[in-house]
């Protein structure tokens, strides 16, 4: 059935009243860094996610960067890694002289497979990065069994999964450390940002050092204990971060509300199949990801959406397939079959909490006229 049709964007902020005045204020105040809102952002992170330390810093990539600095992963060093993910989550492995040793994915989660990880084990393997691929958790009970037996340390990319739980435990409070981000699409915003979380002191306090040009707790302003960087948050996006804080359970419910519109809508239909969400997680909505059937071309239902003004992306392009990737470690086509596999079949829709029914429906009708149904 046609509907009528509307702008529909891929994702979109949401941003209220109560958050332009908090950035506004501090605007007002003339503190735009190293100030109370980042303090309180970052206490209200670790109480939420219940650790003892959050650092924020300007982005998911920056935190990301700085827990495998922390943890001392550097040349000569493997660190087990899906490759159907951002490229951030490999990129900061090679800012250290370290190697990325993609591993391949579940077929229904997407999220990295345990199986593989234990088969690309090497003596020179120090860390593996699990990913919670478009919210949803990893395995973390067989992460968690695989690290302790080969005494790997472990880090959390939940740079997409706020909010999202394992077992009744958030996300956060697994492995070494883990990093959240903030960017507009994410489930709260800071515009930019990111946080580190973890319960390690020792990580915490190189990652705030470092983080600040390496200075020390105690130093004067101009004395560098250690190598650093400008990753700090500013006043203005940690006051943003606060004040979407005190709504997110909110955020969360209205896109897992718009997500089970798509769900009941696409239910029972052969030639896609939503996301899939295993019984012992809470997931947390980052987009809405379908993997269509095998005898549809991906670009070419894109391509149909786009003529019908609805936006999509592909997810993910295999970061072992970029071009500098290959160049750099030799990686092919053919070495992760799953990976390869999801990305020529996974299709996001527009996905945002303040969607509408119409909307949803608006975004389905197309999408079975792109399948040419």
């Amino acid at each position: 059935m046609d509907r009528v049709r509307e702008h529909i964007p891929m994702s979109a902020p949401n941003v209220n009243e109560d958050d332009v005045q908090a950035v506004a204020e501090v605007v007002r105040s003339g503190r735009l860094a190293l100030g109370p809102q980042t303090e309180e952002f970052e206490r209200r992170i670790a109480e939420y996610v219940g650790v003892k330390h959050a650092v924020a810093v300007s982005s998911g990539t920056t935190a990301l960067h700085l827990i495998v600095r922390a943890l001392g992963i550097g040349p000569g060093d493997e660190v087990l890694v899906p490759s159907f993910t951002f490229a951030a989550s490999a990129n900061v492995i090679l800012y250290e002289g370290a190697t990325p040793v993609f591993v391949d994915v579940e077929p229904d989660t997407y999220n990295l497979d345990p199986g593989d990880v234990e088969r690309r084990i090497t003596p020179r393997t120090k860390a593996i990065m699990a990913v919670d691929v478009f919210g949803h958790p990893a395995e973390w009970d067989e992460v968690a069994r695989i690290a302790s037996e080969h005494d790997l340390k472990v880090i959390d990319d939940s740079c997409e999964a706020i909010g999202a739980e394992y077992r009744g435990r958030k996300l956060g409070q697994f492995g070494d450390a883990a990093a959240f981000a903030f960017y507009p699409n994410k489930q709260i915003t800071t515009g930019e940002g990111g946080i580190i979380v973890t319960a390690c002191d020792e990580i915490a306090r190189l990652c705030r050092s470092m983080r600040n040009q390496g200075r020390g707790e105690m130093g004067s302003w101009l004395e560098h204990e250690r190598l650093g960087y400008n990753y700090r948050m500013t006043e203005m996006s940690a006051a943003l971060g606060v004040s979407q804080m005190r709504r997110i359970e909110g955020l969360l419910a209205n896109r897992a509300r718009v997500a089970a519109m798509y769900t009941e809508r696409l239910a029972g239909l052969d030639w896609v199949r939503p996301p899939m969400v295993r019984p012992h997680v809470r997931m947390s909505w980052f987009v809405y990801v379908v993997t269509l059937a095998g005898g549809l071309h991906r670009d070419s239902v894109m391509a149909s959406l786009a003529k019908q003004g609805i936006p999509s992306r592909g997810y993910f392009s295999p970061v072992h397939l970029q071009p500098y990737v290959r160049a750099q470690l030799g990686t092919r086509e053919g070495m992760l079959p799953v990976t390869e596999e999801a990305a020529r079949r996974t299709v996001a829709l527009p996905f945002h909490g303040s969607m509408t029914e119409h909307q949803v429906e608006c975004v389905v009708d197309a999408l079975g006229r792109a399948c040419g149904l």
